[in-house]
């Protein structure tokens, strides 16, 4: 104690001097700056662009998420009570409305009282030297190590704030001064500024502070963590009555009366419990249990268009996002109805997508989990709906197949061979490859509008050999699985250097089995081919974003891919007419549309693994496209069976009975006859034939 009293002498001495020897203080050894250096320095202190919230808010204006490193909400000086700035102003400096940014009688008193009471009783620095200091340490320090800098007790450091004050209030007004501290002070639990700290600790805004309330703040400024009231509620009350009773002297200078600090001092804490700051990621948030996915996917979005972590977090930016609570809300139901959220044995996420001619706006992700960190809450923060999963989707990728052929004359009204049995040699490098038909597929050539309803292996395999598979892995890619293709490898997973991308190691392996859908896919994916077709062959990326501005209200520019027109309007016509039949009577979602009342023209596929640990339906009107895929989860996932309204379970590969005209679509038809509510019906595109 009496080495930092010692300290502190040292220090209040030198300040004195330096006020009494502005000329010296420019060439003194002890501040190792130049006055070019100083002035830029003040400059920034003037702009103090600090870190600030990011949010994002849905496509109708509300707040699904924020992004912070410090919780700050920036307030104009008039946005700010007249308690909360007299405050302020009586427990941190009573004369900061008469000083020049040193007080240097506050500096001698505090030196005397010290010294007289032998300990540290009262500082010295003023309201602006505390803003230069919480400015350097808080706002432009970039690393931990510069803010110890900032913060480290040591005559250069002390010497260099006071110059900046002096300089400060040369150039600002003390109104400037003031709100620009109560701008950048903590408050503690990771709130910095009186916006953030009037909405975390009482759910309010400052303009609205109280006395009571205002003091509390005030108070907290001293030591945020001994003081912080939900821990320590006895010592921050007697803190903040302290202040209350400064705000009530008659040497403040801006003064309560006797009679509003006696009814403040009466007043309980009042601090909200737990506190309203808003938790900075999409674990947490409002909504985030259904909301999580969608944020997490705009993350990525936004780091892949350039804007990297550090910049979400401190920009300051505002996002309105394409996510639809109403279709959230339908999505997120129908997926909890068909597998409880505490389920081990299953997932099942679902993604829509709006179609478009100049964007593919995504409208909900969501799963039947809810997004979030404990497990035995049935949450997760994996990402399952956008990330490439290591699931197939079964006779889904039947649609890249058929869409080749067509894109090469085939019309969804000409016939192929549907055999019982077929035994291939063009694949695989030559070797023998028999495929049956899933059972209830009967034989027998059939329309390839026909084929697609009923989904014969056979007769797919067969076209496949005709079409090429390199067409049809290309036509995967093109109609939308970008990253499912070109940017993981043939096991889903993130590509090292030098390795195949899954597009072409299916090519170099020779694999037809690629038309069974055995490939890992991403669900968003999978919804954004759908979009691709029901906007005329037109691919757009998916995007999450509306608009972005930055922390001044001006747009940001997005950088991302263009559209593309990937295949023809006739071909996209074609294919749309093709797989327009899975909800009518003979398709295999039949039964699950029926149920759902679904009453709109569609189009739709539907596929299953081989051994029933993953099923998949995709379907589109020309107004939202929909994907949902149902897979087996744990350590050792097994095949999954189905038995009337029960939750599925695992329960052996062998043994299994998931299909995608089950779990998939009853998820997805309940959800996509809510989100089709109120728009009008709207035919799918015909071409010549029917």
């Amino acid at each position: 104690m009496l080495l930092k009293l010692f300290g502190l002498c040292v220090l209040a001495g030198v300040l004195v001097a330096s006020l009494m020897l502005p000329a010296a203080l420019g060439a003194g050894a002890a501040v190792n700056e130049t006055t070019s250096a100083m002035s830029r320095m003040s400059k920034s202190l003037q702009k103090a662009r600090m870190p600030l919230t990011t949010k994002v808010l849905d496509r109708n204006g509300d707040p699904i998420a924020y992004f912070y490193d410090d919780y700050r909400i920036p307030t104009p000086p008039g946005k700010i009570s007249k308690t909360m700035k007299s405050a302020i102003t009586a427990i941190e400096d009573k004369r900061f409305w008469e000083h020049n940014g040193v007080d240097w009688q506050g500096t001698m008193r505090a030196l005397a009282t010290n010294v007289s009471s032998g300990s540290v009783e009262e500082g010295a620095s003023t309201l602006t030297q505390q803003y230069v200091k919480n400015y350097l340490v808080h706002v432009a320090a970039d690393s931990k190590m510069e803010r110890h800098d900032a913060k480290e007790t040591t005559v250069a450091r002390k010497l260099r704030e006071a110059r900046l004050a002096v300089e400060l209030e040369r150039t600002m007004s003390k109104e400037e001064i003031l709100t620009s501290y109560l701008n950048v002070v903590p408050f503690g639990n990771q709130t910095f500024g009186v916006g953030a700290a009037a909405q975390t600790y009482f759910g309010t805004t400052p303009d609205k502070l109280t006395v009571s309330q205002s003091a509390l703040l005030a108070a907290l400024v001293n030591a945020p963590g001994a003081l912080n009231p939900n821990v320590n509620p006895e010592d921050a009350k007697h803190r903040r009555n302290m202040v209350i009773d400064r705000m009530a002297s008659p040497d403040n200078g801006i003064r309560i009366t006797e009679e509003d600090a006696e009814r403040a001092k009466k007043k309980p804490l009042g601090v909200l419990d737990p506190l309203g700051r808003p938790p900075s990621s999409c674990i947490g948030a409002g909504g985030s249990a259904t909301n999580g996915f969608f944020c997490t996917y705009l993350r990525d979005y936004l780091n892949r268009a350039g804007f990297s972590d550090k910049e979400l977090d401190q920009g300051g930016y505002t996002i309105r996002s394409t996510l639809d609570p109403k279709a959230t809300k339908a999505a997120k139901k129908a997926a909890e109805a068909q597998i409880p959220k505490r389920s081990d044995e299953a997932a099942n996420p679902m993604a829509i997508v709006e179609p478009g001619q100049d964007k593919h706006e995504v409208r909900a992700l969501v799963a039947n989990k809810d997004f979030g960190n404990d497990a035995s809450e049935g949450q997760t923060a994996y990402d399952i709906v956008s990330k490439v999963q290591p699931w197939g989707a079964g006779s889904v990728f039947k649609i890249f197949t058929a869409a080749a052929a067509i894109q090469q004359g085939m019309s969804p009204y000409d016939e192929i061979p549907v055999p019982a049995e077929y035994t291939t040699h063009a694949f695989g490098g030559g070797k023998a490859w028999t495929v049956h038909n899933a059972e209830g597929v009967s034989p027998g050539s059939r329309t390839l509008q026909e084929a697609l309803a009923t989904s014969p292996n056979t007769g797919f395999v067969m076209l496949l050999e005709k079409v090429g598979l390199d067409n049809a892995v290309d036509m995967a890619t093109k109609l939308g699985l970008r990253r499912s293709m070109t940017e993981v490898d043939e096991n889903g997973y993130s590509l090292e250097e030098g390795e195949p991308t899954h597009a072409e190691a299916i090519k170099q392996h020779d694999k037809g089995s690629f038309t069974l859908g055995v490939d890992s896919v991403s669900v968003l994916e999978l919804s954004n081919v759908m979009a691709t077709i029901a906007s005329d062959g037109k691919w757009c990326p998916p995007t999450p974003v509306t608009s972005m501005t930055d922390r001044n209200g001006d747009p940001v520019g997005l950088k991302g891919q263009s559209c593309e027109q990937v295949v023809s309007p006739h071909t996209a016509h074609g294919l749309a007419q093709g797989l327009g039949d899975d909800h009518k009577p003979g398709g295999t979602s039949h039964a699950a549309a029926k149920e759902a009342g679904w009453n709109r023209p569609l189009m739709a596929k539907t596929g299953t693994t081989q051994n029933y640990r993953s099923a998949v339906l995709v379907g589109a009107t020309p107004q939202m496209a929909g994907a949902v895929m149902t897979y087996s989860t744990g350590g050792s996932p097994e095949g999954i069976c189905v038995n009337g309204s029960a939750p599925p379970y695992q329960c052996g590969d062998s043994a299994g009975n998931l299909y995608g005209g089950t779990i998939p679509a009853r998820t997805f038809y309940p959800a996509m006859k809510k989100i089709h509510e109120g728009k009008p019906v709207k035919q799918l595109p015909k071409v010549r034939g029917d």
